[in-house]
């Protein structure tokens, strides 16, 4: 068994048992490697963003968090690849290292022949550059959209000049550029930031009122956006 079918190996043992503990000597005789190996890999596993945590004491071990895992995936190579693919096509926007680590994580757990396959299909396939340099989503705006607070926000305008406000985020509007809709508390209105001139960002305390994310008032064509959960089924 080589590393990378031994890193997906453990991942599978650990999910199988959660969330009960198995000792890095335990893995080690089960893997037929050292134990220094075994935390080798389960360090590189935390690394590359696996739940996984250590518990103390004498019946420890390592456990993995099953709710934060995917389980298995019956994905063919094709289905991969077209994935891949659509996800490209992120490129350039506040979601592209989202997509990148969305596809590593199925890809993850294919089955290592299937795996092979895709990396065979994936050679054969080009697609085109995006030069355009993408539009980072900061995290405490993606805090604060996910956990309606208020956030304090440094933003600046067209010619450069840098102003400071709360703001309770609405949501994200997509194109060139993107833009953070949220409600102004100086202004006590609705604006939009673009997310490429954000200075500062952080999220406050206070929770927010939630708040209904309409394009009508805004300097927006509207007929050019539709919500995304009108375009796939996220029940």
């Amino acid at each position: 068994m080589n590393r990378t079918e031994r890193l997906y190996a453990l991942v599978e043992e650990l999910r199988a048992v959660s969330p009960r503990p198995r000792s890095a000597r335990w893995l080690a005789e089960r893997f037929g490697v050292s134990t220094r190996t075994i935390e080798r890999d389960l360090s590189a596993l935390q690394q590359s963003g696996v739940p996984l945590y250590a518990e103390p004491g004498r019946s420890g071990g390592y456990v993995v968090d099953k709710d934060h895992t995917l389980p298995p995936l019956t994905v063919t190579p094709a289905e991969a690849v077209a994935l891949a693919v659509a996800l490209h096509g992120l490129s350039g926007t506040p979601f592209a290292a989202d997509a990148r680590a969305a596809v590593h994580k199925v890809f993850a757990v294919m089955p290592q022949r299937d795996r092979q396959a895709t990396r065979e299909l994936a050679a054969r396939i080009r697609v085109a550059a995006q030069p355009a340099a993408p539009s980072p989503l900061p995290h405490a705006v993606r805090e604060a959209l996910a956990s309606r607070r208020l956030l304090h926000l440094s933003h600046a305008d067209a010619q450069g000049e840098v102003t400071e406000g709360e703001v309770e985020p609405l949501g994200l509007v997509g194109g060139d550029p993107w833009y953070l809709v949220g409600r102004c508390r100086r202004r006590s209105a609705v604006r939009c930031f673009r997310l490429d001139r954000v200075r500062q960002a952080r999220v406050g305390e206070e929770t927010v009122e939630p708040r209904p994310l309409d394009l009508a008032e805004l300097d927006l064509q509207a007929r050019d956006f539709v919500p995304l959960d009108s375009l796939y089924d996220f029940a």
